[in-house]
């Protein structure tokens, strides 16, 4: 078994701690324990999962036994912000260490909770994995709205960013489009490749980007590549994803890429926008 250097813990230590963990389970006291009296790195994810489970809402509690490294905390769980920042400050006063309130949005699983605590106890840099941004994070971030916004929840990566878009049906533009025959328009799968670059541009931390981008002032300049493999209606879901090529100020360029139940419906080798940063 891996350990940390052995670190003491006193008596009235021990007390603090058993009274601080004391709406926890006893697994998960005995756990904290043994990290803070022989520094083991085996108990914290007992620990961790532990101290989610004692601010969980009582109907919601047996899900922890069930839970994967992918169960989402606000989703599945129900933990809102202000819970959250309680579960952080209870792993930090039982594992003595600190964690910065900017590095709490990016906890949005279980997994990501345990890799991030685990690293930090560690001591060595924590993984970057994709960004899970949800539908009210894309709309504020946003020029377009709907009905004209065609983005739902993002993944941001690196270099690259993913979304999907249900067709409802209830568009207002599928009423002519064409008549008793509702097909979703070419033209707006490239739109919504280009808002998906857009929402990339304004969010993510690319070393292109020297600033923040101002998401009033990112413009189509060009799209070259285009083809389109198969025609999409209500019901179908359009599953989108862009990988950035090349960024320079004041110009970046995409290749896009639309699929649907796994067929490929829509290329664009290249999208260019123009932006600027915020003043």
């Amino acid at each position: 078994m891996e350990t940390k250097t052995s670190s003491s813990l006193t008596l009235n230590e021990e007390k603090d701690l058993r009274e601080s963990l004391k709406r926890c389970s006893q697994e998960t006291v005995d756990a904290a324990i043994a990290y803070r009296k022989y520094g083991e790195y085996e108990p914290v994810p007992t620990i961790v999962v532990g101290i989610i489970e004692r601010y969980l809402e009582p109907e919601v509690r047996d899900k922890i036994k069930d839970c994967t490294e992918e169960t989402r905390l606000y989703e599945d769980f129900g933990i809102d912000s202000l819970t959250m920042v309680e579960t952080v400050m209870l792993v930090e006063e039982t594992l003595n260490i600190s964690i910065p309130n900017e590095d709490l949005r990016e906890l949005r699983t279980v997994g990501d909770v345990k890799t991030f605590i685990d690293c930090k106890i560690r001591g060595i840099p924590v993984p970057r994995k994709p960004r899970r941004i949800p539908v009210e994070e894309v709309a504020a971030a946003m020029p377009h709205q709907d009905p004209f916004l065609f983005l739902r929840e993002v993944t941001l990566s690196e270099n690259e960013a993913e979304a999907s878009y249900r067709i409802s049906g209830s568009e207002f533009f599928l009423e002519g489009h064409f008549k008793d025959d509702p097909v979703f328009p070419g033209s707006l799968m490239l739109e919504a490749l280009g808002q998906l670059a857009v929402f990339y541009l304004v969010k993510s931390d690319h070393a292109g980007l020297e600033g923040n981008v101002d998401h009033k002032k990112v413009l189509a300049n060009s799209c070259d590549g285009i083809r389109f493999h198969r025609i999409c209606r209500p019901d179908d879901t359009l599953d989108m994803k862009i990988k950035v090529k090349r960024i320079r100020a004041p110009l970046a360029t995409f290749e896009g890429s639309i699929s649907c139940n796994g067929e490929r419906v829509a290329i664009a080798e290249e999208i260019t926008l123009a932006f600027a940063f915020e003043e």
